[in-house]
């Protein structure tokens, strides 16, 4: 009887031990700090792209978010098709235009350059591109880059270079497979030709972060909550609460030593088609005003403080298409209050 009651307390013992260290292995990994409203830092990231499909003038959209938002922190982006249209000749010409305006109202840059930038379908390639074998392809690619950072790193406004974007993202966009060893020799040539911090971003939900974050200087994520789901034809939110990014950070942070950062977050629709093209109802369904507040909300909360948000061009249409100003005035206040 003695030794059965003795058995019985010392399996009793184990378990709480093994609790004890559950419990505390949870705190040390969800414990983080939790910025207050005002130690936050908000940019957003701007795409031509968007507003040309709209059939809106990019230009002064952009001159708009310049001077009415008075948005200090950016990430553009030097879209490949946009700047080597035809093979061998380099055209920055609209590029130069965004960062001219952006230098002179003390906007800082984050640059994205590669073949896989913001925006779908996510891999941006030259039409020329396809007629090239491989190890052209590869040269050419190279090249681009290359020019581009030497073009503009001598520039203050840029503050970092971003190499590509979620190159380790696997299944979507209309994108080839991931040749790591390329985007290694991407992120080399880089370094080779700028000394500022340079930027790898993966999926916040999706990516595992390690892989980009251990190239990085800064790392950047995203955080989506409501999605419209392509394979599975419907709506969905994701079932994470912030503990989840907290945890991926505090995993990512002990075999990194990069900057972690949110490099897009949500504040747009998304939805089975382009959304200036959805209704109300179906717009509702992933973003509103209650949504975006609940999105910022929910980025404070995983203990982030560097957030560039994903819509602007989504809040200038709602504002000069729909009349709807509420997202132009909301984001106008928050730049306000950024660091």
């Amino acid at each position: 009887m003695i030794k059965r009651i003795k058995k019985h307390w010392r399996r009793f013992i184990i378990i709480l031990s093994c609790l004890i260290i559950l419990g505390l292995l949870w705190i040390w990994l969800t414990r983080r700090t939790i910025y207050s409203p005002h130690e936050l830092t908000y940019g957003l990231t701007f795409s031509p792209l968007v507003l040309k499909d709209m059939n809106l003038d990019w230009q002064e959209a952009y001159i708009k978010m310049l001077d009415e938002l008075k948005v200090k922190h950016l990430r553009l982006v030097a879209y490949w098709p946009m700047i080597e249209e035809k093979e061998g000749t380099y055209d920055f010409s609209e590029l130069d235009w965004q960062i001219k305006q952006a230098s002179q109202r003390n906007v800082d840059i984050i640059l994205a350059v590669g073949a896989r930038l913001p925006r779908w379908p996510e891999c941006h390639y030259p039409q020329w591109y396809t007629q090239q074998d491989k190890q052209t392809q590869q040269k050419k690619l190279l090249d681009y880059i290359q020019a581009t950072i030497n073009r503009y790193d001598a520039n203050p406004a840029i503050v970092a270079w971003q190499i590509e974007n979620e190159p380790f993202l696997i299944g979507f966009g209309k994108c080839p497979r991931l040749n790591v060893r390329l985007l290694d020799q991407e992120i080399a040539l880089a370094r080779q030709n700028t000394k500022k911090p340079i930027v790898v971003t993966d999926s916040g939900e999706l990516g595992i972060w390690i892989p980009a974050a251990r190239r990085a200087d800064i790392f950047g994520t995203s955080i989506y909550r409501h999605i419209y789901s392509q394979p599975l034809k419907h709506y969905m939110t994701y079932p994470l609460s912030p503990n989840f990014f907290r945890i991926k950070t505090k995993l990512t942070e002990l075999v990194s030593n990069a900057k972690i950062i949110v490099i897009e977050m949500q504040a747009e629709p998304w939805g089975p088609q382009p959304y200036f093209t959805l209704s109300e109802e179906e717009k509702n369904k992933t973003m509103n005003m209650d949504k975006l507040k609940k999105m910022l909300e929910y980025g404070r909360q995983g203990g982030f403080d560097t957030f560039y948000l994903w819509g602007v061009e989504w809040w200038y249409w709602e504002k000069e298409i729909n009349g709807n100003n509420e997202y132009w005035e909301f984001m106008k206040n928050l730049f306000s209050q950024s660091l």
